[in-house]
């Protein structure tokens, strides 16, 4: 059942010596999950496809399960809004907001059971995290290793406090080794992220096999996708940065393998907040690893752009954007729980300008968050803020209106870029930060993770004066309509246009060539008079030009097309109309 190409994958990372067992392990596995291909299932993405990412326990009621009350809201006002549901880690979990697993098997009592995970599944195509590279310490993985239990005992990596890691590439200013009282005596053990998330031992096969076998099961209870969480830095080799290392791309890679064999249906995606060149490093040659990563730069670039009022960064950095393959694609959002990873923009934008992001979240309330460079030099590498109050500092209102608008704005430019979408909750619900929580729980993070009691949520979109209910209707209607647009097919062409600093411009054309559409934003708070040379859009048969989002319509004169753009207006011109 395994192909060579597997085979040569296991062979890299265990020797020759190894292979046949392990192989032979693998298949017996895939054999425990022969039902996983699906009749007619999709293969890749279209443009119907748009992902809400949330907490199963976002939204909550008295005595309902977390899932529960997800599932209410979802079929309820978002039937025809997404397609995908991404459940952040709903498994029990000792910290880190659910990123720090107990047991891969279970579902956390407050969220519910697997029973309302398949009934959310009726309804949405779903997204599970798969948190690959650490388990909790508080897992059972962990206290058996503690305990001296012999299947556990090459889990973990333990090393001499004395060796020199050095060269370890950190994402964080935390040890990365930290100490724990085994049965036999003290142990010093690989903790990338923090002491309560112990890395894993991938250079031990039955940690491979394990993981393997917790990808199959969450297939078997309705993944469509699997985020692999922290992936880039699964392997460990002393000496080397540990970071992307070739044997992680190996681990991707047969990942892949497995699934186009037993469930081809299934779609990797990564998630490494890294700079650009090294994140899509993760769609191998376009066939082979994972089809879709996180477009990283996208959320301090768009947050640049708006508050610097200068699409240019943009405009020139969204020009390089083109994926190996037909196969593959961006996934294009703004915000996330985490917060706003701004390392991936340190390459791109000047100091000055990535200092000024930095200051500017300090300003509007927000965190930031470093990582330690490879001098041990505490660099920031997240913003930790809500990205309605990085737009819109919450000390400062401004016109409601005008707030509203920026921020729409900013979510247009995920919504029409080459990719798929994915749309964090809070910013679908128009939330604020929350600083409160941070103050609660010590972690940054916290500002933009809060939990919303349901009916207050209904209550407020229901009272159409309300940022809520605002935010909500408008980002709603612009989903809605750009899921019936053949244009924004995650594979449809893509061409940036440079109509100066104050737009910025994407003009998408569907697969099939029947339809055109411009998305012109205007990134400034004054108005602007644009004037686009013909020359510069497709040669078709209509000089006529229909706003999708006003019903406006727009004409080439002279060969020209002209708008005048209020402050922070965006269009979606559809060609032909």
């Amino acid at each position: 059942m395994i192909q060579k190409k597997a085979i040569d994958e296991i062979r890299f990372l265990y020797g020759q010596d190894k292979t046949p067992a392990i192989t032979a392990r693998i298949e017996e596995l895939l054999k425990r999950y022969t039902n996983l291909k699906k009749l007619n299932a999709p293969q890749f993405l279209s443009e119907q496809d748009v992902m809400l990412i949330t907490y199963a326990d976002t939204l909550q009621e008295p005595d309902i399960s977390g899932l529960q009350s997800l599932r209410t809201f979802c079929r309820a006002r978002l039937q025809d809004v997404f397609s995908i549901v991404h459940l952040l880690p709903f498994f029990p979990y000792s910290s880190d907001d659910g990123f720090s697993v107990i047991d891969y098997r279970r579902v956390n009592r407050p969220n519910g059971d697997w029973a309302d995970v398949a009934k959310l599944a009726e309804n949405f195509d779903l997204c599970f995290d798969l948190v690959i590279n650490h388990v909790s310490a508080s897992s059972e993985y962990f206290q058996k290793f503690l305990a001296g239990d012999e299947t556990y005992r090459d889990f973990f990596i333990v090393l001499d406090p004395e060796t020199d890691i050095s060269s370890v590439l950190r994402p964080r200013t935390s040890p990365l080794l930290h100490k724990f009282d085994a049965v036999d005596g003290p142990v010093w053990c690989w903790t990338t992220f923090s002491a309560d998330q112990i890395d894993l031992n991938f250079a031990n096969p039955d940690v491979l096999l394990e993981f393997l076998d917790i990808l199959l099961f969450y297939v078997s209870r309705g993944a469509r996708i699997i985020r692999l969480d922290a992936i880039a830095y699964l392997w460990k080799t002393l000496g080397a940065s540990c970071a992307h290392l070739g044997e992680t791309h190996a681990v991707v890679q047969l990942m892949r393998d497995l699934l186009d064999i037993i469930a081809p249906h299934v779609i990797l995606l990564t998630e490494t907040n890294v700079p650009h060149e090294d994140n899509i490093s993760y769609f191998g040659d376009g066939a082979n690893e994972a089809q879709m990563v996180y477009n990283f730069p996208l959320p301090p670039l768009v947050l640049h752009t708006l508050t610097a009022q200068n699409a240019s960064y943009l405009t020139r950095w969204a020009a390089t954007l083109e994926p190996p393959s037909d196969r593959t694609t961006y996934l294009n959002f703004t915000a996330s729980h985490d917060g706003i990873g701004v390392r991936p923009a340190a390459d791109i934008l000047s100091e000055s300008e990535f200092n000024h992001l930095v200051a500017l979240a300090e300003k509007h309330g927000g965190r930031v968050s470093s990582k330690n460079d490879q001098q041990g030099i505490p660099i920031p590498y997240e913003l930790n803020i809500n990205y309605f109050d990085a737009l819109n500092n919450p000390s400062e209102p401004a016109d409601p209106e005008i707030e509203v608008r920026r921020f729409l704005l900013s979510q247009s430019i995920a919504l029409v870029l080459r990719g798929m979408p994915a749309i964090y909750i809070h910013s679908l619900l128009g939330s604020r930060g929350w600083p409160a929580g941070v103050q609660q729980t010590g972690h940054a993070r916290t500002i933009n993770r809060e939990k919303l009691k349901l009916t207050d949520v209904e209550i407020q979109l229901q009272d159409e004066s309300s940022l809520r209910s605002r935010v909500f209707q408008l980002y709603c209607r612009l989903i809605r309509l750009r899921r019936s647009q053949k244009a924004f097919h995650p594979n449809a062409a893509q061409k940036i246009l440079n109509l100066g600093d104050a737009f910025f411009a994407v003009l998408r054309t569907s697969t099939d060539n029947q339809q055109t559409i411009l998305a012109l934003h205007n990134v400034t708070g004054q108005n602007q008079t644009v004037r686009i040379d013909a020359s510069l859009l497709p040669k078709t048969s209509s000089n006529n030009w229909l706003d999708l989002i006003t019903d406006e319509p727009y004409a080439i004169a002279n060969n020209e097309l002209i708008l005048n753009l209020q402050p922070y207006q965006f269009t979606w011109l559809k060609n032909g109309s």
